[in-house]
């Protein structure tokens, strides 16, 4: 599989990238030798071989959650610099 000129043109327009006629050469010869690499590995049996998100034989590393107190409401009032009642007052963000 070959990519052509016109391809290359096409996918720099849709990602609005402005090519040179010497990037637009280039790139054609780079994804059709791209392509042509990717192309191999269709022949390669996977029958035997389940669907992987990785090859390294990792578990999930992660602890399990375990809920622990917080802090009260009062707690949490007390450390901001400015209240309202039970609700934290902050600056505007829009005008």
């Amino acid at each position: 599989m070959s990519i052509d000129r016109g391809t290359v043109v096409n996918v720099a327009k849709l990602a609005r990238l402005a090519l040179s006629d010497e990037e637009i050469d280039r790139f054609t010869g780079q994804l059709s030798a791209i392509l042509e690499a990717v192309s191999k590995l269709n022949v390669v049996d996977t029958s035997g071989v389940g669907p992987t998100a990785s090859i390294l034989p990792l578990q999930d590393v992660l602890r399990e959650d375990e809920p622990c107190p917080g802090l009260t409401k009062e707690e949490a009032l007390r450390n901001a610099p400015d209240r309202d009642g039970d609700f934290f007052r902050v600056q505007p963000v829009f005008e």
